[in-house]
């Protein structure tokens, strides 16, 4: 195909390869929305579809492809991308913006916004297979995105803490992300209202399984009657260092690290909320 040579996109804003890129984008992305067959969207990854970079034209990487598997919740496709290119499916695309990569990977952040708890899922087993030779848990722990985008400087844990998604903040946590935030989500307990504070409570709760040791929180002291009601005595007392960790919350530790479907698994009365 006569692409334009890079001397020639200096004197037009738009060439027209430039205009056949996006077009082709676009096609892509509609027939990912629409859910076509997998083979039929690799086909179209490897063959016609195209970005600009740079003043040229590319082939579409897998990790892009699995951002918009992620947008439309394409399960097979995000399943084949994962299971043929592992990790590198991954990787931050650069920002056509400020041409920069960001660290982690944006996956898990768009996994969370969406709450796509099935390719969340997958993703996150295809980061333990490889975690020794890529480095599982710089992605886990990263900040996807860069500074001009709506979840800039927030891990994945961070952003389902701020979501309310308890669901991907298990996973997250089983698969070895720090239990980062319990401050911001105590916070978003009393701020929900009747209905986020069901995943509001159990955002908290899944916090409190994984953190190792209480971290200092100055507000328990500034209003500790209120976070006793809420937290009941036993947690809130662990918290504020004045006693050790409930049993039920050492006992149900133990699940919590053999994988989340022992945990959402447990009958209601042994629920993480029952030791409050």
């Amino acid at each position: 195909m006569p692409w334009l040579r890079s001397s020639q996109q200096d004197c037009l804003s738009s060439s027209p390869s430039q205009r056949l890129c996006e077009r082709t984008s676009f096609s892509f992305y509609c027939a990912v929305r629409e859910r076509l067959p997998v083979w039929l969207l690799e086909d179209m990854r490897s063959m016609e579809v195209f970005c600009w970079e740079d003043g040229r034209p590319r082939a579409f990487l897998p990790s892009e492809a699995l951002l918009y598997a992620l947008v439309h919740d394409h399960q097979d496709y995000a399943r084949y991308l994962l299971k043929r290119y592992s990790v590198s499916a991954l990787r931050a695309p650069r920002c056509n913006f400020c041409c920069c990569r960001s660290t982690g990977s944006p996956h898990l952040s768009v996994a969370v916004r969406y709450d796509r708890v099935s390719i969340l899922a997958m993703m996150v087993e295809a980061l333990k297979d490889c975690e020794a030779q890529s480095g599982g848990l710089d992605y886990l722990d990263g900040c996807g995105g860069c500074s001009h985008v709506a979840d800039a400087g927030k891990t994945a844990v961070q952003l389902a803490v701020e979501l309310s998604r308890p669901d991907c903040l298990l996973l997250l946590l089983v698969h070895g992300a720090q239990p980062d935030g319990l401050d911001a989500a105590l916070l978003r307990l009393v701020s929900s209202n009747a209905a986020e504070r069901r995943h509001a409570q159990r955002c908290v709760d899944y916090l409190l399984l994984f953190l190792s040791k209480p971290p200092a929180l100055q507000r328990l002291w500034d209003e500790p009657q209120r976070w006793q009601s809420l937290l009941g005595n036993e947690v809130f007392s662990w918290l504020c260092g004045l006693a050790p960790p409930p049993l039920l919350l050492q006992a149900l530790r133990c699940l919590a690290r053999s994988g989340p479907d022992q945990i959402t698994a447990l009958p209601h009365f042994l629920q993480l909320h029952s030791w409050q």
